[in-house]
C-alpha cells in the first residue's frame, strides 16, 4: 500500500516579498483516506526555503532529507541544490524509484522539482501539484487577477476551492510563509 499526499499550492510574490506554500492534510491509499492531517510542507535550510510535496509520503520525506543536504552543500543556493537533487534522483538506482513531486520556494524563486529531471520555474510565480493542484492553481490565478487579496490570503481560499472539487483534497489546510 502506497500512501499519497495530494494537493500543494505554491505562490511567490516579488511585490509582497513573500512566498507561501499551502497544503491540504489528506493522505490516501487507492480510494481510502488513511489520514486527514498529514504535514506536507517543511521549512529547510535555516528557515530560508519552503518545500511541499505531492505523491508518496515516504518518498517525499526521503527527498526532503536529500534536498536539505543539497541546500547545506551549496550554501542555500536553491536552484543549484534543486539541479543537483534531480541529478541524483535520476541516476541513483534507489532514488529513481521515488514517486513524488516537490515545490521549493525561497527568495531566489519558486521551483517544481521532479524525478524525471525537471527543475522548472513557473512564469507567474504560481505552482499547483497533486490531484487537486490544477484546481487550486486555477482558483489562485483567478483570485490574484480579480481581487486585492495577498498571496497569504489567496492560498488557503484556493485550496478550499480545490477541496470542494477534488475528492483527494480535504479542508485541513496548512500554510507556510517566508518573507524577505
Amino acid at each position: 500500500m502506497i500512501i499519497h499526499g495530494t494537493t500543494i499550492l505554491a505562490l511567490r510574490s516579488e511585490e509582497e516579498r513573500q512566498v507561501v506554500i499551502a497544503a491540504d492534510g489528506q493522505a490516501t491509499a487507492n480510494n481510502l483516506i488513511i489520514k486527514s492531517r498529514v504535514r506536507k510542507t517543511r521549512k529547510l535550510y535555516h528557515d530560508q526555503v519552503l518545500v511541499g510535496f505531492a505523491g508518496s509520503t515516504a518518498d517525499a520525506l526521503t527527498l526532503f532529507d536529500r534536498f536539505e543536504g543539497k541546500l547545506q552543500e551549496y550554501g542555500g543556493n536553491l536552484k543549484r541544490a534543486a539541479v543537483e537533487l534531480t541529478k541524483d534522483w535520476r541516476t541513483d538506482r534507489v532514488l529513481r524509484r521515488l514517486e513524488a513531486l516537490l515545490a521549493a520556494a525561497g527568495r531566489e524563486g519558486l521551483l517544481l522539482i521532479s524525478g524525471s529531471g525537471d527543475v522548472l520555474e513557473p512564469d507567474d510565480g504560481m505552482l499547483g501539484l497533486g490531484s487537486g493542484g490544477a484546481y487550486a492553481l486555477a482558483a489562485a490565478r483567478a483570485l490574484r487577477q480579480e481581487t486585492e487579496l495577498t498571496i497569504g490570503q489567496i492560498a488557503p481560499k484556493a485550496l478550499l476551492i480545490a477541496a470542494a472539487i477534488d475528492v483527494y483534497t480535504n479542508e485541513h489546510i496548512e500554510v507556510e510563509t517566508l518573507s524577505w
